[in-house]
């Protein structure tokens, strides 16, 4: 054999060995595909999921990815004002700066509110950019409460307050988006419930994330925000065209048989007092939801820091009133995406009606097991209501004002949330007494738009003609 033979042999030899490296090596590799392979796994699950029947092809995926992004930013500034407002100060305290915050924040939202659905009827083609605004305004506002968060000055409040008005603002154009990037196998009702699916795995992804960032300081969940914000400005950019272009499109208009053409008269502009009574009577059912939910967040919280549970300290307690309620919010928007019934009304009413006769129940059986109940019969029912209302908006009223009406629509719902909410701070820390008191306007929620839903359903919705 040859001097390159020799040679050639050895190389060969000594690349035999070391592809299959030694025993370390081998452990090295090994421990590498255990902890790539569940990483790995997750990814192309949550990516399959999000894609799934036409989504990738339409662009949806892309919207539940942002709305995801913007789940996370807000509970990590949610967290920073938590801790700041709520849990750094004794019980009494906490009752009189989270009613302050309400009023500082909620007052001028209420002014804020209307101005931002018509303002955004004017800019259809240019809600990517409305979006990527609604982000990087919150980054602005981020950094600028983190320098706040520590003492909990009144100059919090106006930054919160901004950022509040940027989140309903990214709420109300998403909401509108959504149309525009159905799938054709999917109805609206799914879309809905897996953009809000996204959002609270997001959510439940974020919430230790931000304890562990407020464990090295106040300012860090903010710092956390500014970073997950200027990733969603990116991501709103980054959404198909036809977000903003109307190419292909007609606009819907609205019209009964007392609103048909006479004698070649212009059919009037369509308005959100013409679009049918499934709306008006949804918007009245979730605000009932809603003040629930406004209700139980401040009345549970107070409650359990001073009668916690039976047996539990108030920490384990208010934790698992908040698990329930965010479990049930996650199982009402999965099932919202796994029903097959396409009567939004007969949704809504069913869940209110059910909610109620939880609520009945804890106030007489009061105890442990029922709070939880109840806290998780609240987020499926909030859940579910809010996408067949978004449903119900999204079919029934034209596109020209359907901005509009979802702006009205999450300004009236808000509004809903902080009358329960300064409910749940004003009332005496008694169960028997708040559950009570729950289930008297839940039970108003009922009588005012149950019939008038179940109606709704069997007559069934308006068409709207294309003009």
């Amino acid at each position: 054999m040859g001097q390159y033979g020799v040679v050639g042999a050895f190389r060969s030899a000594w690349s035999v060995r070391s592809a299959s490296g030694g025993p370390l090596r081998r452990t090295g590799r090994s421990v590498g595909r255990v902890v790539r392979i569940p990483v790995t796994a997750t990814a192309r699950g949550i990516r399959k999921a999000t894609h799934a029947h036409g989504a990738g092809e339409s662009g949806l995926a892309k919207l539940i990815e942002l709305h995801a992004v913007n789940s996370a930013g807000d509970m990590l500034i949610t967290i920073a004002l938590a801790s700041t407002v709520f849990f750094s100060v004794p019980t009494d305290q906490a009752r009189g700066r989270v009613a302050l915050y309400l009023a500082v924040t909620m007052a001028p939202f209420t002014l804020l509110a209307p101005v931002i659905g018509p303002l955004l009827d004017r800019v259809p083609h240019g809600r990517r950019a409305a979006m990527a605004s609604a982000m990087l305004t919150r980054v602005v506002l981020a950094l600028t409460m983190s320098g706040a968060v520590a003492t909990g000055g009144l100059e919090l409040y106006p930054a919160a307050l901004g950022v509040l008005v940027a989140s309903k603002a990214y709420g109300v154009v998403r909401s509108a988006v959504v149309p525009r990037l159905l799938p054709p196998r999917i109805s609206l009702v799914k879309a809905n419930s897996r953009v809000t699916l996204g959002g609270l795995l997001a959510t439940g992804l974020a919430a230790p994330l931000g304890g562990l960032l407020h464990q090295l300081g106040p300012p860090f969940p903010l710092y956390g925000a500014c970073l997950v914000f200027a990733f969603g400005t990116y991501l709103s950019l980054s959404l198909p065209h036809k977000v903003d272009s109307a190419k292909g499109e007609t606009r819907a208009r609205m019209t009964s048989h007392e609103h048909r053409p006479r004698g070649g008269k212009r059919i009037r502009k369509p308005g959100l007092r013409n679009v049918g009574p499934s709306v008006l009577h949804a918007l009245q059912a979730n605000a009932a939801l809603r003040m629930l939910s406004g209700f139980l967040t401040f009345f549970l919280a107070f409650l359990l820091r001073v009668h916690p549970l039976d047996g539990l300290s108030p920490a384990l307690s208010l934790g698992l009133a908040a698990v329930a309620a965010g479990g049930g919010n996650a199982l009402g928007t999965a099932i919202g995406a796994l029903l097959r019934s396409r009567g939004p009304e007969k949704t809504i009413a069913l869940v209110l009606i059910v909610t109620l006769g939880t609520t009945i129940a804890t106030a007489v059986l009061y105890g442990w097991f029922f709070v939880v109940l109840v806290a998780a019969v609240a987020g499926i029912s909030q859940a579910l209501g809010k996408q067949s209302l978004d449903s119900l908006i999204q079919r029934d009223v034209p596109e020209e004002v359907r901005t509009s009406a979802f702006a009205r629509s999450e300004t009236a719902l808000q509004m809903a949330w902080v009358v329960g909410g300064g409910i749940g701070i004003l009332l005496p820390l008694n169960g028997v007494l708040g559950m009570s008191v729950a289930a008297a306007f839940l039970t108003l929620g009922v009588a005012t738009a149950v019939r008038g839903l179940l109606t709704a359903a069997r007559r069934g919705s308006p068409h709207p003609r294309v003009a």
